[in-house]
C-alpha cells in the first residue's frame, strides 16, 4: 500500500499524460533513456526477427542512428522526424530488417502529432507513408504492398498523438478555468474585506466624532456654568451636564463595542447587531439638543429598505455633529421624507450658522457621500444664499438602496 500524500501509478502516469512535453521536467534526461531503450529494442527485433536481410556493420549504423533524433524530440520534432526519414530510407532500400527501425520511426510520428497541429500531423504523416512506399517499390513489390496493409499501425500512432494533444488542451483549459474562479474569488473576498474596513472606518468616525463633539460641547458648558458667577453656582444645570456627559460615554462606548466585535475572527457577521434606522433620529435630536442646538426634526417616513434607513441615520448623525461644531447654539431644520413619485427618500439638514464651512477638513462630508453612494444615492453639501449651511442627500428605494 502506498502512504496517503503517495500518489499511486495511475495518477503517476496520468501526470505524465497530462503534462506539457515543452515544459515537462527531465525533459531531455527522459529522452535520452528513451532514445537508448528504442535502440536496444531495435536491436532485438534485429536479431531475432525476419522480414529482409541481416543487417551488417552498415545497417547497424544507420538502425542505431535513428535513434539519435529522438533525444530532440520534443523542440524540433519535424526536423528530428526529417533525420529519421533520411537515415530509414537507404536502410529499407538495402532491403536489411523491415520491422527493426519501426519503433523509431513510431517514436518520431507520435511525437509530430502530439506537439503540432492536426494538419501538420496529416501532412507528416502521409509523406512518410509516401516515401517508405516508394523506396519500398524499388525494392520488392511484395513488400510495399506488406507496408501499405500495416500502415494502420502509422495512422493508429498519428491518432493517437492528436487525442492525448486534444486532452491536455481540454485539462489545460479546466485548469485555467479553475485558477481563474479562484483569482475571482480571491478578488471577491479582497473586495469585501476592503468594503468592511471601509464599513467599519465609516461607522467609527460617525460615531467618534458625534460623540466626542457632544462631550466637548456638554463639557463646554459645565465649565461655562462653573466660572460664570462662582457665587451663584447653579448645581443643577452642572449636574445636568454631567449626566448628559455620562450618558453620551455610555452610548458610544455601546456603539463602538459592537462595531469593534467584527474584527474579531471568531465573531460571525450576523453578530454585528441591527443597523441603525429612522426610529433613532428622534435620540440624536435629543442628544444635540442635549448640547444646546435648537433641533427641528420632521420625519415622513414609515417602510424604508434597512440600508436605506441606515444611511440616513449616518448622514444625519454627521451633520448634526458638524452643525454643533461649527454652529454652536444655532437652529438646525431636519427633514427626513419620501417622496413617491421620485421613489426615494430625501434628508434634508439646514442650519443658520457656519455648518461644515470653517475649520480644518476633515472625513464627515467623504463619509456623507459615501453612505450615500452606498446605497445608490447622492448628496450635495454647502452654503445657503441666505446664509448658514445645509446637506440634501437622495437615497433611492428601489433595488439598489433595497440591497
Amino acid at each position: 500500500m502506498h502512504p496517503p500524500d503517495t500518489p499511486g501509478l495511475g495518477e503517476r502516469i496520468m501526470a505524465v499524460v497530462n503534462r506539457d512535453p515543452l515544459t515537462a521536467p527531465h525533459a531531455l534526461r527522459n529522452d535520452a533513456l528513451l532514445a537508448a531503450a528504442t535502440a536496444v529494442l531495435a536491436t532485438a527485433i534485429a536479431l531475432f526477427t525476419d522480414g529482409g536481410r541481416r543487417p551488417d556493420g552498415f545497417a547497424w549504423v544507420l538502425l542505431l542512428a535513428t535513434s539519435v533524433p529522438l533525444v530532440w524530440r520534443r523542440r524540433r520534432p519535424l526536423l528530428m522526424l526529417a533525420v529519421v526519414v533520411v537515415l530509414v530510407g537507404p536502410y529499407h532500400a538495402l532491403d536489411y530488417n523491415h520491422m527493426a527501425p519501426a519503433p523509431a520511426t513510431y517514436v518520431i510520428l507520435y511525437s509530430v502529432a502530439v506537439t503540432g497541429r492536426p494538419l501538420r500531423t496529416l501532412l507528416a504523416g502521409t509523406a512518410v507513408l509516401g516515401i517508405s512506399v516508394s523506396v519500398m517499390l524499388t525494392v520488392n513489390a511484395h513488400e510495399a504492398l506488406e507496408l501499405l496493409r500495416i500502415s494502420g499501425w502509422v495512422i493508429a500512432v498519428l491518432f493517437l498523438g492528436v487525442d492525448v494533444r486534444y486532452y491536455r488542451q481540454y485539462v489545460a483549459a479546466i485548469v485555467e478555468r479553475a485558477e481563474r474562479a479562484e483569482r475571482t474569488r480571491e478578488e471577491e473576498a479582497r473586495r469585501r474585506v476592503a468594503e468592511e474596513r471601509l464599513r467599519i472606518a465609516r461607522d467609527l468616525h460617525d460615531l467618534l466624532a458625534h460623540s466626542i463633539t457632544l462631550i466637548g460641547v456638554q463639557t463646554s458648558v459645565a465649565a461655562h456654568v462653573l466660572t460664570a458667577d462662582p457665587e451663584r453656582l447653579d448645581r443643577a444645570a452642572v449636574a445636568k451636564a454631567l449626566d448628559d456627559i455620562a450618558e453620551t460615554c455610555r452610548t458610544a462606548r455601546g456603539e463602538l463595542r459592537t462595531t469593534l466585535e467584527v474584527l474579531r475572527e471568531h465573531t460571525p457577521a450576523e453578530a454585528r447587531g441591527p443597523l441603525p434606522d429612522l426610529h433613532g433620529l428622534k435620540d440624536l435630536a435629543d442628544t444635540a439638543r442635549g448640547a444646546g442646538a435648537n433641533v427641528e426634526l420632521t420625519v415622513r417616513a414609515e417602510q424604508v429598505p434597512p440600508a436605506v434607513g441606515a444611511a440616513a441615520y449616518r448622514i444625519v448623525q454627521e451633520a448634526l455633529t458638524n452643525a454643533v461644531r461649527h454652529s454652536g447654539r444655532d437652529d438646525v431644520t431636519v427633514c427626513v421624507r419620501v417622496y413617491e413619485g421620485e421613489g426615494a427618500l430625501r434628508v434634508d439638514v439646514t442650519d443658520d450658522g457656519t455648518g461644515a464651512g470653517t475649520g480644518t477638513p476633515g472625513f464627515g462630508l467623504v463619509g456623507m457621500r459615501e453612505r450615500a453612494r452606498s446605497v445608490g444615492g447622492t448628496l450635495d453639501a454647502g452654503p445657503c444664499r441666505a446664509g448658514g449651511y445645509e446637506v440634501t442627500a437622495v437615497l433611492p428605494l428601489g433595488s439598489e438602496g433595497a440591497r
